[in-house]
């Protein structure tokens, strides 16, 4: 049985592909005798960021081509702005596809970078949430203490308890606790224990000691196993385990760390944003001025949700942001010195070759087709004369001429069985021409 993973389509199986190659990080850094989660994020992330550098530069890329012909696209905007008629609109689509084909490049260009990489940030930021899920290194540090807690409490009604309000008492049950019921009503033993690792991974450290309180009988395994997550989640004095909020409660000079990451991760989402390249500059561009909306919003989001997530969420958020931030000084170089119009020449180049390759192959799908008509038209037609141009002994004609006089007086009610019957003979007789009855 395995701890709660995502089962999202493409997500999951990169998050678990992620979990492997950070579980073989954080093992390597035991081996060294630093098993530290923090590092194995900021190692993780530089990895991530490093492999998904082609990406980057080829949206740069666009990016730059983009610029140099949105005077072109913001002309043709203007030329049919305000009409909706179905001829201006495809006049419109058309014109434009014209100038994207100069530039030889897609008008999904940047989207497909972007759908590329959402995968792996979403699943990088399932692996971090949830880490004894998917490093059985780190999930072992929680032994013996599930397995105590378990003969202890099979019924989970420490982990379950409810103050006053109606609330849980410990942090992070909420998301767990229908889980933790119906695994506990299945009576599945793996299944209740790895769920209670769920529900102890987000433990604050006033949720062990209140844990400490209501199960004395544990207070040796408790003091093991938090020494143990100590070690891992420390990083440069801060437990990346505990959000910035709940550390703030410890007050002092706690309170000043605390806001360093959120502070931090907000700055840094702002320094890459301004050095990313800007498509537009025209106030009157909708476009643009709503990405520039979008630019300010996600800084101040970043502080907010690193606020109440995990520090090592945020330690996540700004290592990547930092990488990127060098990533963009050395591509913002590498893009300058590059000749535009070079590049759009050879981008010009190939969106011909393939556009020719596709003008080779539906010309020769419509030369199947016609060939395969005209060779159905012709069996036809042959079938039809070779009836007709059958000879027949005058006995022959007669009886075929009395049984279509027969047949002609008969009268079939529309749409029965032997009213379609009647229409085949005449087809199979006369062919589509059935006048000849």
């Amino acid at each position: 049985m395995f701890l709660t993973k995502s089962t999202t389509f493409i997500i999951g199986p990169i998050a678990e592909l992620i979990g492997i190659i950070m579980n073989f990080i954080f093992d390597i850094l035991g081996k060294i005798g630093l098993p530290n989660l923090g590092l194995s994020i900021i190692i993780m992330t530089i990895l991530i960021y490093m492999l998904m550098l082609p990406l980057t530069v080829r949206q740069q890329k666009f990016s730059k081509l983009q610029r140099k012909m949105q005077p072109e696209l913001q002309k043709i905007q203007k030329k049919y702005q305000g009409k909706k008629d179905s001829a201006s609109v495809a006049a419109q689509q058309e014109e434009m596809k014209q100038v994207y084909d100069k530039y030889g490049v897609s008008a999904t260009g940047s989207c497909v970078q972007l759908i590329i990489q959402m995968p792996i940030l979403f699943a990088l930021y399932r692996v971090f949430y949830n880490i004894p899920a998917y490093l059985p290194s780190v999930k072992t540090a929680f032994f013996p203490l599930v397995d105590e807690l378990y003969k202890l409490d099979p019924k989970g009604a420490i982990l379950l308890a409810q103050n006053a309000d109606e609330k849980y008492i410990f942090s992070g049950v909420s998301a767990f606790a229908k889980t933790l019921s119906s695994s506990i009503e299945g009576g599945n033993v793996d299944t209740i224990k790895n769920t209670m690792i769920d529900i102890l991974n987000k433990f604050q450290s006033a949720d062990w000691t209140t844990l400490s309180e209501k199960a004395s009988s544990l207070a040796g395994d408790i003091t093991t196993t938090t020494a143990k997550l100590n070690q891992y989640n420390n990083f440069l004095g801060l437990n990346i385990a505990e959000s910035p909020s709940s550390i703030m409660r410890k007050g002092g000079i706690m309170i000043v760390v605390a806001l360093i990451i959120p502070f931090l991760a907000a700055f840094t989402q702002w320094l890459n944003v301004k050095l990313m390249p800007q498509v537009s500059t025209d106030p009157n561009d909708q476009t643009a001025n709503t990405m520039k909306s979008m630019n300010l919003m996600m800084p101040a989001m970043s502080a907010v949700f690193c606020f109440s997530l995990p520090s090592g969420m945020g330690l996540y958020w700004i290592v990547g942001a930092i990488v990127r931030i060098i990533q963009q000084i050395f591509i913002n170089k590498h893009i300058d010195k590059m000749d535009v119009d070079a590049m759009i020449e050879k981008n010009k180049e190939k969106a011909q070759a393939k556009a020719e390759k596709r003008k080779e192959k539906n010309s020769r799908n419509a030369s199947l087709s016609e060939s395969a008509g005209t060779s159905t038209t012709r069996r036809t037609v042959a079938n039809r004369d070779s009836r007709l141009v059958t000879k027949l002994t005058p006995a022959e004609e007669a009886r075929i001429d009395e049984m279509n006089q027969s047949r002609k007086q008969k009268k079939y009610k529309k749409d029965s069985l032997s009213y379609h019957a009647d229409m085949v003979r005449r087809f199979n007789e006369f062919g589509q021409d059935s006048s000849e009855e």
